[in-house]
């Protein structure tokens, strides 16, 4: 995790919804409060206050240092919310469920493209990994960093996952997004006791040439721990996070090394996934324009 200092991250809670605001005003043909899909009472869209932001950080506490083993800073202890600089220059994916007279955000995703990152303090996963040649790599490339995903405990079930990728889709196809990426985190700081899903991305998933990447010098944990014959795919599956899996089916391939977060107890993957590479099903099912659970 990337510490600029507890001024700093103050300051940035003052300047959130400024920042949100401006953002939104880039795109004029992107209206934030305009309902990116629903399904019964659970709608998902982009936050466009300062309030929801916070709504969205006190979930992101709940789930990753109440229900996790995250170890919190002194701010997000004092606050209870998950706070870092970034959230001041991202937008946030919210699921809410409306059910209630008060909707409830049940479900969030944080959302930061490149011109965004550009504008403030860059992107949270070159904190762990060397992202400068991907991007090198691809300069006509729209990018789009996916992360702080977290949903409800009561909500974990195909609805709000569908949702949510609902969301993310109409938003890559809105702003005209090439290549998404972020890191994906497996519970535990013991690469050995990961050693079999580990392998499992490494040898079947890795990002080759121009989608290459690995992490920053003096970070890497080897996910090459297994020979490709000794693993047994369908319990390497099984051991993979949920998250993780639905990158994989959508056809995301995977960093050549693993980060260890302490703060978060985790050990982090990169995921690389150029919209060219989904899988054609899951288009076909959320629509080329993200029709399916249009509001």
């Amino acid at each position: 995790m990337i510490d600029l200092g507890e001024g700093f991250r103050e300051w940035t809670q003052d300047q959130t919804a400024q920042r949100l605001i401006r953002t939104f005003m880039d795109d004029a043909d992107f209206d934030p409060a305009y309902s990116l899909g629903r399904i019964g009472s659970l709608e998902v869209r982009l936050a466009t206050t300062k309030k929801e932001i916070k709504k969205a950080q006190r979930l992101r506490f709940k789930v990753f240092y109440e229900e996790m083993s995250a170890t919190p800073d002194l701010l997000s202890r004092l606050k209870r919310r998950d706070i870092d600089p970034f959230d001041a220059h991202c937008d946030h994916l919210l699921v809410m469920d409306h059910k209630d007279k008060k909707p409830k955000v049940i479900g969030t995703y944080r959302l930061l493209r490149q011109d965004m990152a550009a504008r403030g303090c860059g992107f949270y996963t070159a904190s762990e990994f060397d992202i400068a040649p991907l991007l090198t790599a691809h300069p006509t490339a729209r990018f789009l960093e996916l992360g702080r995903s977290c949903v409800l405990k009561a909500y974990r079930d195909k609805r709000t996952v569908e949702l949510l990728w609902h969301g993310i889709w109409t938003y890559v196809r809105r702003h005209k997004i090439d290549i998404m990426f972020g890191c994906a985190s497996l519970a535990g700081t013991d690469p050995q006791a990961l050693a079999l899903p580990l392998s499992f991305l490494h040898h079947t998933a890795s990002a080759e040439g121009a989608l290459a990447a690995k992490p920053v010098t003096g970070r890497a944990i080897n996910m090459n721990r297994m020979e490709a014959h000794a693993i047994d795919a369908r319990k390497a599956i099984h051991a993979l996070p949920p998250l993780i899996k639905g990158y994989l089916r959508l056809g995301a391939r995977f960093g050549d090394g693993a980060v260890i977060d302490r703060q978060f107890g985790t050990t982090d993957v990169l995921v690389i996934l150029p919209v060219s590479a989904i899988n054609p099903r899951y288009i076909d099912y959320y629509g080329e324009d993200a029709t399916r659970y249009a509001a």
